[in-house]
C-alpha cells in the first residue's frame, strides 16, 4: 500500500502561484509515476501534470508553462509549483501514485482562484 498525504491548498487571486506537496510512505519503491489531478463541481477529474521514475514529465496544455511538477525523493515528496493562476483553475487537486498493479489516491486539497 502507498499512502499520500496532500498539502498547499487554499484561497489566492488570479496571478497569483500556490504550490502543493504530496508526501508519499509506505509501499514506495514500487510507485512508477506520481501525478497531479484536478476535479472542478461538475467536471470530470482531469490529469494536470505527471512525473516518472525517470523524470520525465507530462503537462496537461492549460498549465504548461505556468505549472511545475517535482521530486524530492530524499523526501519521498512530489510538488506543484502553480504560477499565474487562473479562476478556472479553481478545482479540488488530488495527488496520485501510479504503480503497475494500480492507483492510490491522496484525499484532494481544494484550490481557489478569484478574479
Amino acid at each position: 500500500q502507498v499512502q499520500l498525504m496532500e498539502s498547499g491548498g487554499g484561497s489566492v487571486q488570479a496571478g497569483g502561484s500556490l504550490r502543493l506537496s504530496c508526501a508519499a510512505s509506505g509501499n514506495i519503491l514500487s510507485i512508477n509515476a506520481m501525478a497531479w489531478y484536478r476535479q472542478a463541481p461538475g467536471e470530470e477529474r482531469e490529469l494536470v501534470a505527471s512525473i516518472n521514475n525517470g523524470g520525465h514529465t507530462h503537462y496537461v496544455d492549460s498549465v504548461k508553462g505556468r505549472f511545475t511538477i517535482s521530486r524530492d525523493d530524499a523526501e519521498n515528496t512530489v510538488y506543484l509549483q502553480m504560477n499565474s493562476l487562473k479562476p478556472e483553475d479553481t478545482a479540488v487537486y488530488y495527488c496520485a501514485a501510479h504503480l503497475r498493479w494500480g492507483d492510490y489516491w491522496g484525499q484532494g486539497t481544494q484550490v481557489t482562484v478569484s478574479s
